[in-house]
């Protein structure tokens, strides 16, 4: 199956609009801190959220809303995590209920989100006023889309958003989103937030099990800081106008539409990963020939949460030693004797590590590879044949200097 990149982000399946706005909640007037995506029709949909047992009230709210499996729009703000505070049930159901009469919708057909500080009150007055506005700016022009995708962002640096589309059974089904997250990044379903769209006809039962088990292969597998926010969110919904036939089996479409939604779910983590608070590289670590699937995720997630593994690849030192260790603290039994690590970028590859002993490396070459700005750390347990991969960045003193001031 052919999966093609297309324009558009979150617009570009059919039936979606988009716009993003500033209505206040941030002090700087050029960034837009509201956002909203709205179905012409009621859609199948699903959630991902946070296993932080401190959530937010948009979780909350929206976890209640997706329970029927359908919703129509997604509301989302930034600047304020609306975490923490005794009135943020009632600010987010307000959101909701603002959103859907102005939309002439179902209050329970909203799903709401928000992203910023923690334990700070919501100003929900802004939001409230700046409805109107989001709605008669809504489009599904790039514009539109892109709006969206600026203003749910907080310490991002650059906007994230993705699209593909697939043909099956002679159809064209497209699947879209957009996504934030920058620090506070370790997604268990961090502060991210994603919002996903489709035009593919799938039953609310089918697509959310498509979206946990993507998740648990992209999403899931990274970690810029390894905190987990309060506020993780990832919405999905299909507005069934691509004309397939319905989902509602694990057959051949299904595993179709799997297929394109992990590889839209899997560039968008690594957007995150790669504009990780203070980050100056991507890292993908994969483990290779390991004795089953969930271990070699534990063991892929240990190596990028290390603190002295993320110092050394901002360093660009080919301290292999601190990936032996952080393999070896993670709580899984294998062969300490067996293990081969190699590093690899643009520059070339470079094996450091065999049989769990230091293998002879010119340091000079090792340097010249791990000074790139997207570098590999391939780990081959030679214990089996599963293997999984995990997304992560560097640690450098910019991540301090940003998170020592976050809130002023």
């Amino acid at each position: 199956m052919e999966i093609n990149k297309i324009e558009g982000g979150v617009i570009a399946a059919k039936g979606f609009r988009a716009a993003g706005i500033h209505c206040g909640l941030r002090k700087n007037k050029s960034k837009r801190d509201l956002a909203l995506i709205v179905s012409d029709v009621r859609c199948a949909a699903a959630g991902v959220f946070t296993t932080n047992k401190v959530f937010a009230a948009p979780v909350g709210v929206s976890r209640a809303h997706l329970a029927d499996g359908y919703a129509r729009a997604i509301i989302c703000n930034s600047g304020n995590a609306n975490t923490c505070n005794a009135d943020g049930y009632d600010k987010s159901n307000k959101t909701c209920a603002e959103a859907a009469r102005l939309l002439g919708i179902e209050e329970s057909d909203v799903v709401v989100a928000s992203t910023g500080v923690i334990g700070v009150p919501l100003p929900v007055k802004p939001i409230l006023d700046g409805i109107p506005q989001l709605i008669s700016e809504l489009g599904n022009d790039a514009e539109s889309g892109e709006n969206a995708a600026v203003a749910i962002m907080t310490t991002d640096t650059k906007k994230k958003e993705y699209a593909v589309n697939y043909e099956f059974d002679g159809k064209i089904i497209t699947v879209g989103g957009i996504c934030k997250g920058s620090g506070m990044i370790q997604p268990n379903m961090a502060t991210m937030l994603s919002f996903v769209t489709t035009d593919a006809d799938i039953s609310p039962e089918m697509l959310k099990a498509a979206l946990v088990r993507v998740v648990n292969r992209t999403f899931n597998m990274v970690s810029v800081d390894s905190d987990t926010s309060t506020n993780d969110t990832l919405i999905i919904m299909a507005s069934a106008m691509a004309g397939n036939d319905k989902i509602e089996s694990e057959c051949g479409a299904y595993e179709a539409f799997c297929t394109a939604l992990e590889n839209l779910c899997r560039t968008l983590a690594k957007a995150i990963a790669s504009d990780g608070e203070g980050a100056s590289k991507l890292i993908e670590c994969t483990i290779s020939n390991a004795a089953d699937e969930k271990n070699a995720k534990i063991l892929a997630k240990s190596v990028i949460n290390s603190p002295l593994v993320k110092t050394a690849m901002f360093g660009a030192d080919a301290n292999w030693g601190r990936i032996l260790c952080a393999l070896g603290y993670a709580g899984v039994e294998f062969d300490t004797s067996k293990v081969d690590v190699r590093f690899r970028s643009s520059a070339g590859s470079i094996l450091v590590c065999q049989n769990g002993m230091g293998y002879p490396f010119d340091e000079e070459t090792a340097k010249n590879i791990l000074v790139k700005d997207y570098v590999y750390i391939d780990i081959d347990m030679k214990s089996g044949n599963e293997s999984a991969t995990a997304w992560g960045c560097d640690l450098s003193y910019e991540y301090v200097r940003i998170n020592g001031g976050y809130r002023s």
